[in-house]
């Protein structure tokens, strides 16, 4: 008799960004871990946009980097242009922004996985789960091959039962023309799981070769990229990088476009998924902002070695023709040759109120999702659910307390939790706007904020551990020196004001002081500073913002302790909310679908108010 068993810790199904970050997890936490992917081409793909990070989104690269996973790294060996967004603003909003050679990216993470001990990658399709007694049991694959495991995290992306259309050309396959993977969204349905359909959409490539480049305008990386991963330095990446360019939509673009607006599958009903209100299609911006007589267009390289270039701003599913003739109106894309045309993708994933906060699943224990398949979008949002997928997927069957980030944590912690809170009938994007206390959540602090954190789950090792120590350490003494050095009201220190346009002294401050008006910082006092160390200048920057910014984070952080009396009130997950006099109906409903695991969470459900927060806290305490 042939065996058709293979035995695992750990399945992860899908080998996209979100697949990735869990199985690598999983695998360097010991655990015999498979990866399934439908296509060897699709691991690590990036079938929209050719890059890593933006505004929020490089806040959770730099998250996932320092809770030990790959993201960061990779984008650091890949990238084909950096740029940090926000320069102007304050350091809240401040993004790391990184093109990438898309084969490149794909290579190099296949490449992490198929040498990470303990991880085996695997081409084939799940097709149905193995569920007994409410507890998962595994997989059983397209062919009929079981295999059997202790836990299951489901990262499908964009892949279960995809559909992609442009115009009346509509092919079931998943992105790029690869296999859809049709068989999984029948057994969840069999197993009590609420399925929806989202629908997301890529613009056209063209040939570099029949742009016009004179009409546009040049866009240049920075001259001192900033890597993602905290373990790298600028040394460790510097290279020389690609332009990109900017261009622009005109009267003529929306004309074609709302001349043709019954011939788009968006419009004429042949789309049924619902697609992301933040990254609508071309065609969608020109019906809905009407006013506006331009769109940005950005035009990206696809990599290195190839003419493909990315039509960023310009996503839409009309007809081959129309987009033609659209694309032909734009400033530099007159002669352009269309290499691939724009489509849109729809696709099943899931309703993310059946998860708990660690992403498992409520109704079926030891099964996990992360990444679109949670109806959330993007490469970024993906990777972090999946480092947290994996992370607790490995801490519950090592018998370990499993990680669940608060929103005054990290940006992970803010998406998971309007995942799981919040009614998502759209693709859920991250954006700075989400997080109440991004003043703390920085980019740059990320280290500081979750590397402990990824110690003691076991992917950050000791050598890592102790370098953020010493600089914790050095951020807080050289803090401690500033508030400590004084400097006078003389000859020396007016002439160094006037010249840096600063209000005189009339009495004695300390450097710290200084610090803190506006037209100076830490390395212009450097000046003034006769006793300055020599530090690395990931610790000047926190010095600097700390210094800088130390009233406003202290604010935050007396909103955060106010906000953790609430999260440190924990709901028990028997509780019967039927039992509850004086509760609202439409809240006890919410409640008991839910289930959140503290009055924190309990108080972010859309339709639960103050006042059945103000019940549940009196009930649980004559309890």
């Amino acid at each position: 008799m042939l065996n058709n068993e293979e035995f695992y810790d750990v399945v992860v199904v899908g080998a996209g960004h979100a697949g990735c970050e869990a199985a690598l997890a999983c695998a360097r936490l010991s655990l015999n871990t498979i990866i399934f992917t439908v296509s060897m081409d699709s691991v690590a793909m990036m079938p929209c946009n050719p890059n890593v990070g933006g505004s929020s989104k490089g806040h959770l690269v730099r998250e996932v980097d320092a809770l030990g996973g790959e993201m960061g790294k990779n984008i650091d060996r890949t990238y084909i242009q950096s740029k940090m967004l926000n320069v102007s603003k304050g350091p809240a909003v401040h993004s790391l922004r990184a093109q990438a050679d898309k084969r490149d990216y794909s290579q190099s993470m296949r490449n992490v996985l198929e040498n990470t001990d303990n991880l085996t990658l695997k081409q084939a399709e799940a097709a149905k789960l193995i569920v007994e007694d409410g507890c998962i049991k595994g997989v059983i694959s397209q062919s009929g091959r079981i295999y059997h495991s202790r836990a299951v995290i489901l990262c499908t992306g964009t892949y279960l039962k995809a559909r992609c259309i442009y115009g009346e050309v509509s092919n079931y396959t998943g992105p790029n023309g690869l296999a859809a993977a049709n068989l999984l969204t029948d057994s969840l349905i069999e197993n009590g799981i609420e399925i929806y359909r989202f629908k997301t959409g890529t613009p056209a490539r063209i040939d570099k070769r029949s742009i016009d480049f004179s009409k546009m305008e040049e866009q240049f990386g920075d001259e001192r990229p900033v890597p993602f991963s905290f373990t790298n330095s600028y040394e460790d990446i510097k290279k020389d990088q690609c332009s990109c360019w900017l261009t622009y939509t005109n009267e003529k673009t929306h004309e074609i476009i709302r001349e043709n607006l019954d011939r788009s599958p968006l419009f004429s009903g042949n789309i049924k998924g619902t697609g992301p209100r933040y990254c609508p299609s071309i065609e969608d911006k020109v019906v809905r902002f009407a006013e506006k007589e331009r769109h940005q267009v950005f035009i990206e390289p696809e990599g290195n070695y190839t003419n493909e270039m990315y039509v960023g701003g310009m996503s839409s599913s009309l007809p081959e023709d129309v987009q033609i003739a659209m694309y032909h109106t734009v400033p530099g894309l007159e002669n352009a040759k269309i290499v691939r045309n724009a489509y849109a993708i729809e696709y099943d994933c899931i309703n993310p109120m059946q998860l708990k906060p660690t992403l498992e699943f409520k109704k079926i224990s030891g099964l996990f999702s992360a990444g679109q398949f949670n109806g959330s979008s993007g490469y970024e949002e993906a990777a972090a659910q999946g480092i947290i997928a994996g992370i607790n997927a490995a801490m519950k069957l090592l018998g370990r307390e499993q990680i669940v980030l608060q929103r005054s944590d990290a940006y992970i912690g803010v998406l998971i939790d309007d995942l799981v809170t919040k009614q998502t009938t759209e693709p859920y994007r991250m954006m700075t706007s989400r997080a109440e206390y991004r003043l703390l959540l920085r980019q740059d602090n990320a280290d500081l904020r979750l590397t402990p954190i990824g110690h003691m789950v076991g992917l950050i090792d000791d050598e890592r551990y102790e370098k953020l120590l010493e600089k914790k350490n050095n951020i807080e003494k050289e803090i401690a020196r500033l508030n400590e050095t004084f400097v006078g009201a003389g000859e020396k220190i007016q002439t160094f004001l006037e010249k840096n346009e600063s209000t005189p002294l009339k009495k004695a401050c300390s450097l710290a002081e200084l610090i803190k008006r506006p037209e100076l910082n830490y390395e212009v006092i450097a000046e003034i500073d006769e006793e300055r160390p020599e530090l690395a200048d990931d610790v000047k920057e926190q010095v600097n913002i700390e210094i800088k910014y130390e009233g406003y984070i202290q604010r935050q952080l007396r909103q955060v302790e106010q906000a953790k009396k609430l999260e440190n009130k924990k709901i028990p997950e028997d509780l019967d909310y039927d039992e509850i006099p004086s509760l609202r109906i439409e809240a006890r409903q919410k409640l008991k679908n839910i289930r959140p695991i503290n009055l924190g969470q309990a108080s972010r459900i859309s339709g639960v108010s103050p006042a059945d927060i103000s019940v549940l806290t009196i009930y649980l305490k004559q309890r």
